[in-house]
């Protein structure tokens, strides 16, 4: 390894910290990839509530396995949609919808804006 250079365990703490920046950062964050029909689930709440939202496509990005892994030492789970409003994850685009459906996401939602 040369120098300056980061071991991996260094590298996937600095993305983990990434992420938690991002979704600390932002009221409501979407990790996914365009293909998933959950993401596409997910994104159809926000889009139908007329709410803005950060959407992270993680297959544009170099890294796209890194971020799952991420994701999962964050979240628990690998897959995307990774939702996260507040600042923690509410799970993916079933979860989403189930929220949306019960009224607690528009709760959680006007919380954090």
């Amino acid at each position: 390894m040369g120098i300056g250079q980061s071991t991996p365990k260094e590298m996937d703490e600095a993305l983990i910290k990434s992420i938690q920046e991002t979704v600390n950062g932002n009221c409501i964050v979407v990790y996914e990839k365009p293909s998933c029909p959950y993401c596409k689930m997910a994104k159809k709440v926000f889009t139908d509530m007329g709410v803005s939202y950060l959407n992270i496509d993680i297959n544009k990005e170099h890294n796209t396995s890194e971020i799952q892994d991420a994701l999962q030492h964050i979240t628990g789970a690998r897959s995307v949609p990774r939702v996260f409003i507040g600042g923690k994850c509410i799970g993916g685009g079933s979860e989403t919808q189930a929220l949306y459906a019960s009224g607690e996401l528009q709760k959680m939602i006007a919380a954090c804006q």
